[in-house]
Formats: C-alpha cells, structure tokens, sequence
C-alpha cells in the first residue's frame, strides 16, 4: 500500500464516519443508548458534515481528495477527475451525476445531522 492509498482509506473512514454517525445517533436515540449524546462525538459529526457542506457550496474538491490525486500522479499512477464522492459513488451505483447534485445530498444531509442536534441534543460539557 503506498501512502495515496492510505489517504483513500482514510477519506472512506471520514465518508463512514459522517454517514455513520446519524445512522447511530437516530438507532441510539431507538435504543436509548446514551452514548450517541456525547458532545464531543455530536460536535465532531456536526463539524465533519458542515465542512463537506461548505466545501460544495465553494465548489471546491475536498483536501483529502486533492492530496490523493497528487500523490497518484507523482507515482505515475491513474488519477480521477471528479470529487471523491463523486468518482467512488459513480462507481457504486453507476451514475454520473453532476457535481451540485452532490453538493445538493450534502446539505440535505447536513441539515438531517442539524435536525438531530436539535431534535435529540447532546448532553451539555459541564459535569453534575
């Protein structure tokens, strides 16, 4: 594995993450699990989701992307053209889709995410 490929795994884990993370504050909240209202888990996923948000809005590829891509194309390596999501969604399910469509998903989700904090709050930093 060379370190373009770490940087891919590691944009997978940030993708799993985001996505996973309301899919387990909404199943905690089923559940009770009171995990899912810890502020720092709740405020990271809540940051991890309005970064992607605000790097569509910008029309900007995201960083990780960006590193990847060089790092491909210094070894000599095939690199992609589109976004990360784009590329590895479009490979998923065979769509090409056009690049507001995703920024579109993104604040679609985004505001899931926001509705949740709202909805089903963290527990607040201070201690009892």
């Amino acid at each position: 594995m060379n370190v373009a490929d770490f940087i891919l795994i590691l944009h997978a884990l940030y993708v799993a993450f985001v996505i996973g993370g309301l899919v387990l504050t909404l199943a905690g909240q089923l559940c009770r699990w009171q995990w899912v209202r810890n502020p720092w888990f709740r405020g990271a996923h809540l940051a991890a989701i309005g970064y992607v948000m605000v790097q569509g809005w910008l029309g900007r590829r995201c960083p990780l992307t960006d590193l990847e891509m060089a790092l491909r194309e210094r070894a000599g390596e095939p690199i992609y053209e589109e976004t990360f999501i784009a590329h590895w969604v479009g490979r998923l399910i065979y769509y090409d889709l056009p690049q507001w469509v995703f920024t579109l998903g993104y604040t679609v989700f985004g505001a899931l995410v926001a509705l949740t904090w709202w909805r089903f709050p963290p527990r607040s930093f201070r201690r009892r």
